[in-house]
């Protein structure tokens, strides 16, 4: 349950911000007129979302056995491989999300009313399907699936609270540390993932079983409180395979590398004053700060 309300959550958070940023901006420019196919855009981004949830919840049922690992293992990949590319996206692109919102914002208003339908439902749609997605992979390695969705649920809910707090200036929170330690996070979550999905994949004989590389039966038994804990939160077995100790292993150490990499070169932050109140930052944090700006300046 955990993992799933940090990731609502964080996703919900970005979805937030977003939202936050485009309406300011629109209000900023006295094109108030416009929010309603903004909104009509993020509803077709939500209506999406909750489809592929449904779809991957209740679609696999009329599989076989081996179409269903083959489907899941599949699945639990492609969500490793967008959550992390979501980690590295916002890691080197929140200082500068601001500006590009704007600047599509501004692309779409001289296109025509379609483009910012478009621009609603692409923006909010891939935090949306990235979440249906990864809390379907992690419900589905192991933890119980009404308190995985409600984590997300919770999640979701509180970064709705805390994205409005934030556009009202009444919350502050430093995004940049915030958005840094759930990357962490996220990436021994995904970790797990994948060596849930090199398992569906064994048990599918598309990738060799083999023999189990360890056993921590002894320490940590099925069914325990310490098992419940760790394959909710991490999808940890107790009798992994060598493919999925190495899968795991390779991930955590080249992504955290990575990662880290990408922390160390982005730049500090440093602010200096626009126009009105307008302040910008280059960090992910100087997203409140404009999104606050622009709500005072449009009110």
């Amino acid at each position: 349950m955990l993992a799933n309300y940090l990731i609502g959550l964080r996703e919900g958070l970005e979805a937030g911000l977003i939202v936050g940023i485009l309406v300011a901006y629109l209000g900023k420019l006295g094109r108030r007129d416009l929010l309603g196919r903004l909104w009509i855009g993020i509803g077709i981004a939500v209506a999406i979302s909750l489809g592929v949830g449904a779809l991957l919840t209740w679609g696999p049922y009329a599989m076989t056995f081996q179409a269903q690992e083959i489907l899941g293992g599949v699945l639990s990949l492609v969500a490793v491989a967008m959550v992390t590319w979501m980690i590295f996206w916002m890691a080197t692109h929140g200082a500068g999300l601001s500006k590009e919102l704007r600047s599509q914002m501004d692309a779409a208003i001289d296109r025509s009313w379609v483009a910012i339908v478009v621009l609603g439902a692409l923006s909010v749609g891939r935090e949306g399907v990235e979440t249906a997605l990864f809390v379907w992979a992690n419900v589905s390695g192991g933890s119980d699936p009404v308190l995985g969705t409600l984590g997300a649920v919770l999640g979701i809910l509180t970064a709705i609270g805390i994205s409005w707090g934030i556009s009202r200036g009444l919350v502050r929170i430093n995004l940049s540390v915030f958005f840094t330690w759930t990357g962490v996070f996220l990436i021994l979550v995904a970790a797990g993932v994948l060596a849930y999905g090199i398992g569906d994949l064994q048990e599918a004989s598309v990738i060799p079983r083999g023999e189990p590389a360890y056993s921590l039966v002894g320490v940590i038994p099925p069914g325990s409180w310490m098992d419940t804990v760790l394959g909710g939160i991490f999808n940890f077995t107790p009798e992994p395979t060598w493919a999925q100790v190495i899968g795991w292993l390779v991930y955590v150490v080249v992504t955290v590398s990575l990662y880290l990499g990408v922390l160390h070169r982005r730049p500090k932050p440093a602010g200096r004053v626009a126009s009105g109140s307008e302040r910008v930052e280059t960090s992910a944090a100087g997203l409140g700060t404009t999104l606050r700006a622009y709500s005072t300046n449009a009110s």
